[in-house]
């Protein structure tokens, strides 16, 4: 049995979107601090990696999204590893309601270790896999799956230039990871808008598009000051929701620094349930819609 870590978080009022629901990114963020604390419990803490010269990077995360959490909601993350394999790990996460245990999300992230001097791959120490495993580590390991190809992008494909601020960085001094997501979330924005459907017409019209699943690969770390293209399209188009496809690249190398599916939902803002896409989208959207889908 792995080492099972919980940490409850508070839902602040900023954490929420224009719908009142914590936005899709702060989870990421909620996971995160919950991993550094079971790392800690672990006798790994930001000291002792520095002391031995090893840290981890993210490579991917993958979430479910089931319930929607709202302002003043407690949400309690649980938290384990799930395998270690030569370089990598799996964490994975559980997130529920602290006052009915319900399951709002499920999630994991995989991670490479690396040394701090030369940034390479390497092995994880035998002392590691006992701290995170004090009963041993189960002979099986979870299934990595490859990331899922994307089609072509369409004619009508969308681009986003945007600047790395200060603000997107973390202590490692590159763009922490739940920002590309909301890098993601904010193509989706400007593409609805570009093609007609601004969030205000959509919330006058009565709903809403939320996300109930979420893949990202991360490929090179995005530096302060580096112009990012956030290019977005629709890869699949069903009766109820869509699957969205985002390609993050650096404008000066055109350098792959992470891709992104994501399923998104319509919902009905009064009830929460999803609804038919109204046609008048799906007619708008043509030209953002890939042929294969």
């Amino acid at each position: 049995m792995p080492r099972i870590h919980e940490r409850a978080f508070r839902v602040r009022h900023y954490e929420c979107d224009a719908y009142g629901h914590v936005n899709h990114a702060n989870y990421l963020r909620y996971m995160q601090e919950a991993a550094m604390d079971a790392s800690a419990a672990a006798g790994y803490d930001f000291a002792r990696y520095e002391a031995i010269r090893r840290q981890w990077w993210i490579r991917e995360t993958e979430i479910e999204y089931l319930r929607p959490l709202t302002y003043g909601d407690t949400v309690i993350v649980k938290t384990w590893v799930a395998d270690f394999h030569r370089v990598r790990s799996r964490r994975a996460y559980e997130l529920r309601r602290a006052d009915t245990g319900e399951i709002v999300a499920q999630a994991h992230t995989d991670w490479v270790f690396l040394d701090s001097d030369t940034m390479r791959p390497v092995s994880i120490p035998d002392e590691m896999i006992a701290a995170f495993f004090p009963e041993g580590m189960p002979n099986e390991r979870t299934t990595r799956e490859p990331f899922p190809p994307a089609p072509p992008p369409p004619p009508g494909a969308y681009t986003l230039r945007r600047e790395v601020e200060w603000r997107d960085l973390d202590a490692a001094g590159h763009v922490n990871n739940a920002n590309y997501m909301a890098y993601c979330e904010d193509a989706g924005v400007h593409v609805a808008a570009a093609f007609g459907w601004t969030i205000r017409r959509m919330i006058e019209a009565g709903f809403g598009i939320v996300a109930r699943h979420y893949r990202l690969e991360y490929k090179q770390p995005a530096m302060l000051g580096d112009t990012l293209e956030i290019l977005t399209y629709i890869g699949e188009f069903g009766r109820t929701s869509a699957v969205r496809h985002y390609v993050i690249t650096r404008a000066s190398d055109g350098a792959l620094l992470a891709r992104a599916q994501a399923r998104w939902v319509w919902v009905d803002l009064r009830t929460g349930r999803p609804i038919r896409i109204p046609p008048e989208f799906a007619a708008d959207f043509a030209a953002n819609i890939a042929k294969s889908s």
